[in-house]
């Protein structure tokens, strides 16, 4: 199966791509589309995580649950919006502790393409989603995709820092081979959990003093650096 993902994932993940899970989830997709029903993101863009994050240049992983299931919402990026769209609940709390940690001005924009380009793979470990349904495609086997790839991340790559934020992404601990890679974890960012430990973590700055002991250059924060 011809998959149209960046090339340097194809390579990395090409035993995935013929195994019984993953043609299940294209035939549902496939399925749902052909019954009329509205899937978000729209196919360019479902694996655009990988597109703006080519495997050599993974420095951090935000793990993310599923996509926004919103119209115009879902970018293929966790937690990211397209320009344009007001930021949703849990973004504006990532902002909220960015000023806290760092000092970083409030952004208007959502778009965190900057971080993706910087070496932050923006993942969920669900794909996609129907529209007004969340969480509707958690059991199509988008989850053997995505623990496949934080797998093949801890087993090629050394130094990665992974952020857990909240119960279901801190269950993918268990993929990650601690003793080469950094785990930082916290409270999910939504509103209903942010201030049980979300808010106060630092998982930026923390994240960027562990890149740099690794003498790597820190992620510029700013998402609207550089654009004006």
């Amino acid at each position: 199966m011809d998959v149209q993902i960046e090339d340097s994932w194809k390579q990395v993940l090409k035993g995935e791509f013929t195994k019984p899970y993953f043609l299940q989830v294209i035939t549902h997709l496939k399925t749902e589309r052909a019954t009329g029903k509205t899937i978000y993101p729209p196919g360019q863009l479902i694996f655009n995580a990988f597109a703006k994050t080519p495997f050599d240049k993974v420095k951090v992983v935000l793990l993310g649950q599923d996509p926004y299931h919103g119209p115009g919402q879902a970018m293929g990026l966790s937690f990211s919006v397209p320009d344009g769209v007001k930021p949703p609940p849990s973004l504006v709390n990532i902002y909220k502790e960015l000023k806290t940690d760092i000092g970083m001005p409030i952004p208007t924009s959502g778009n965190l393409t900057s971080w993706a380009e910087q070496g932050v793979l923006l993942l969920n470990a669900v794909l996609t989603v129907r529209a007004n349904e969340p969480a509707s495609h958690s059991k199509i086997g988008w989850m053997d995709f995505t623990d496949a790839v934080i797998k093949k991340i801890s087993e090629e790559k050394t130094g990665v820092v992974f952020l857990l934020w909240g119960n279901f992404a801190q269950q993918k601990q268990v993929l990650i081979d601690e003793t080469k890679h950094h785990v930082l974890k916290s409270a999910h960012p939504s509103p209903f959990s942010a201030d049980r430990g979300f808010f106060g973590s630092k998982q930026f700055s923390r994240t960027n003093e562990l890149l740099m002991k690794q003498g790597l250059s820190p992620i510029d924060w700013n998402v609207e650096a550089g654009r004006k």
